[in-house]
């Protein structure tokens, strides 16, 4: 009952009312990426959604589009700005996905959605992760840890779609507030953790060396 009915109309309430609640936040916060990183204010993706259909995610911007003597945009960290890191280690960088979730492409609580380029790198068990919808809070910070591994947050992923509860997303949500002082504290936003597609290609490359 609370998966077909309950948990979508908490997503609709509380996305609603935090949408008019945090629009002063939204104002300051696209003001600031304008002057620091110029336009566009959002960076867009098409993402995997609930039944492996893709949609559009939005996030507020945290890289500029420098390029390099060749014209090449550089590589992510040296796009990624001070400010930009201070977005995503506070996660403020996600607040444009409540409108994700009013929509009902996403939820509060679920696995992050991921690129629509990664669909070809899941392997079959991790495919299971995309039965529900992606969300803003992943159950992987019960974990404890403030960047997981793939496979750890994959198991997190798929456990969480297995037994959905109201319960379950209170638990997520608390562990992820935990999580958040402590991306904070680590410069979170600064870490780099290789692609999935670059993750599985090392690991196919491993396997054959051995």
């Amino acid at each position: 009952m609370y998966e077909r009915f309950g948990k979508r109309l908490i997503d609709i309430l509380l996305s609603a009312a935090l949408i008019v609640l945090l629009s002063p936040v939204y104002a300051v916060i696209a003001l600031l990426v304008r002057v620091k990183m110029g336009r566009p204010v959002l960076f867009s993706q098409e993402r995997i959604g609930r039944g492996e259909k893709p949609f559009r995610m939005y996030k507020f911007r945290t890289m500029t589009d420098a390029r390099g003597a060749d014209g090449a945009l550089l590589d992510e960290q040296q796009r990624l700005t001070k400010f930009g890191v201070a977005l995503r280690s506070s996660s403020l960088d996600e607040l444009p996905e409540l409108f994700s979730i009013l929509r009902g492409d996403m939820s509060f609580v679920g696995p992050r959605p991921l690129p629509t380029y990664y669909g070809p790198y899941f392997l079959p068990q991790e495919r299971a992760r995309h039965t529900v919808r992606g969300g803003l809070i992943p159950p992987d910070g019960l974990c404890g840890e403030t960047t997981p591994s793939w496979e750890t947050q994959f198991r997190y992923d798929v456990d969480y779609a297995r037994h959905v509860s109201f319960a379950l997303d209170c638990r997520v949500i608390l562990a992820t507030v935990k999580i958040l002082f402590k991306r904070v504290e680590n410069n979170y936003g600064a870490e780099d953790r290789p692609h999935l597609s670059e993750y599985r290609a090392q690991m196919r490359k491993d396997e054959h060396e051995l």
